[in-house]
């Protein structure tokens, strides 16, 4: 089963699935990167947990935009030409990332918004492209096993989850600075780019069976076809909506950034090597099977989580969550490609799309609301005066909602006891140099200091509850899918079974393959 050579049609087979590998796990380094940083963002530019879900859910709609966009013109215009572009606005959305800092001292804190947010957008857009070509492209090459595979390649992503989360954890340890972290990613780029460069690219199955772009956007609108994007935008939201919170929460629930942090290390190596396994698995329970399965053991592991009040109680919980959310992405662009091969690119790249535009509007978004919501509804209610002295200077809003939320720079101040606004303040002092946001904080601190004892427990309280209650009502989704799962398996059982449809039994070689680099076509 792990012989690509045996089930391929294409000399090139495994190398283009490793570069494909290879581009995912730089967007998974990237994503985890990010996760370990959001603190530093918030200390370092005043920004709500609200405003920072808005940059994170800002890289995954452009991500899901890119792919529903490329799509549409994969085969048309080559996957060796959008990987190219793909490697160019990497590299671009780093420099516009790491010019947060200046924007912030010339424009305030608007202007690192504008910087981290196109930051993201931009590194979302190459992910895009990215994926737009590795997932039908895998599909192609492994016609017979588009589970397996697929589900190998997506390991590239919990792959880049641990890389960067540990590289994360160690640097910040260090106190290094986090501009250095967030260029690491820049390093698996550099690799996909050389393993793709010169290689010769297949044209999808729909593609080479002289299927039209009209043809494979219509498969969109099958009713099945509707009802696995709903399915697979649920999807999104609980897997990476979720995973842009979860270290903050499990950090949270146990009293150290520094675990949480390796919580999601520990989860994303457990997916990592699950993966791997997803064909023998489907042998047996079918690939719907495997999806509610999964979908029950999310809803556990989420549940679980956010009733979890020690190490071991989080540990355990995650494992359950991580052995849920494992499987449902990639399984889910298998089912739609074995049912809809004549979907090609469209077909994979809507699901995608759909995916990333859920998590990214409405998962990394809404959970940081909902964090937001419980966290000051909660302080408010225990102690007034000290919501009053933590609450964020604007309110958070999320789709016509708004709640107070409280300012990440002042509850990181009070987490440390003022000893990085003390450290900054000396090093402008020696400097000459003046900060107005610098200034009002330290002045803010001066009054907040005396109350700080009291005020810390009530904070720390109020974020912890925030993060059960986003946990609780997100787990919710998972059960959901379970059910809809169960519909269509029984569906599939009255109507003889579920069986993959295959447009050819062996894909064809095209006549005129494209070479990245080459500008062939």
């Amino acid at each position: 089963m792990n012989d690509t050579s045996s089930e391929s049609a294409f000399p090139n087979a495994q190398r283009l699935l490793w570069a494909g590998f290879t581009a995912i796990l730089a967007a998974g380094v990237g994503f985890a990167l990010r996760g370990g940083i959001l603190g530093l963002w918030a200390e370092e530019f005043g920004f709500t947990m609200t405003e920072l879900g808005t940059i994170t859910g800002g890289g995954l709609t452009g991500f899901g935009i890119v792919i529903i966009l490329s799509s549409l013109i994969a085969d048309k215009v080559g996957y060796g030409r959008l990987m190219m572009l793909a490697f160019v606005l990497h590299v671009v959305s780093a420099v516009v990332t790491l010019a947060a800092p200046a924007a912030f001292e010339s424009g305030g804190k608007e202007a690192a918004y504008n910087c981290l947010f196109w930051g993201m957008f931009l590194f979302a857009v190459a992910n895009g492209l990215a994926e737009t070509v590795v997932n039908p492209l895998t599909a192609t090459l492994f016609p017979k096993a588009k589970t397996h595979y697929l589900n190998i390649l997506h390991a590239g992503w919990p792959a880049g989850l641990v890389l960067g989360g540990l590289a994360s954890a160690f640097m910040g340890a260090q106190a290094i600075d986090w501009k250095i972290q967030m260029s690491l990613f820049l390093i698996p780029v550099i690799i996909y780019g050389i393993l793709l460069f010169g290689q010769k690219f297949p044209q999808s199955e729909a593609a080479s069976a002289g299927t039209t772009i009209g043809e494979m956007v219509g498969t969109v609108f099958a009713p099945l076809m509707l009802f696995l994007l709903l399915l697979h935008a649920m999807v999104g939201y609980v897997e990476l909506g979720t995973d842009s919170w979860i270290a903050n929460i499990t950090g949270s629930i146990m009293a150290s950034g520094a675990k949480g942090m390796a919580l999601f290390v520990y989860t994303s190596t457990l997916m990592f090597a699950l993966r791997f396994v997803a064909g023998p698995i489907v042998h047996r329970i079918s690939p719907l099977g495997l999806l509610c399965l999964s979908s029950v053991l999310g809803f556990l592991g989420l549940t679980l989580l956010s009733n979890a009040s020690s190490v071991a109680f989080c540990v355990i919980a995650a494992t359950v969550y991580a052995c849920g959310k494992t499987f449902l992405w990639p399984t889910m662009l298998a089912v739609a490609s074995e049912r809809f091969p004549k979907g090609g690119a469209v077909a994979i790249g809507m699901m995608g799309g759909v995916g990333m535009l859920s998590a990214g509007l409405l998962g990394g978004p809404a959970i940081g609301f909902k964090q937001d919501y419980f966290a000051s509804q909660q302080l408010e209610t225990d102690a007034p005066e000290t919501f009053e002295r933590y609450k964020a200077d604007e309110p958070g809003k999320f789709m016509g909602y708004e709640t107070a939320g409280l300012n990440g720079a002042k509850v990181s101040i009070l987490a440390d006891d003022g000893k990085e606004l003390a450290r900054v303040d000396a090093l402008l002092e020696e400097s000459g140099k003046m900060d107005e946001n610098q200034e009002e904080l330290s002045k803010w601190w001066d009054d907040a200091s005396k109350s700080a004892e009291t005020d810390k427990a009530l904070v720390s309280s109020a974020g912890l509850f925030g993060g059960r209650m986003a946990l609780k009502l997100t787990s919710y989704v998972p059960l959901i899918m379970a059910v809809c799962y169960l519909i269509l398996i029984v569906g599939f059982k009255i109507s003889g079974g579920y069986k993959p449809v295959h447009l050819d039994e062996q894909p064809d070689l095209p006549d005129e393959p494209e070479a990245l680099g080459t500008g062939e076509s």
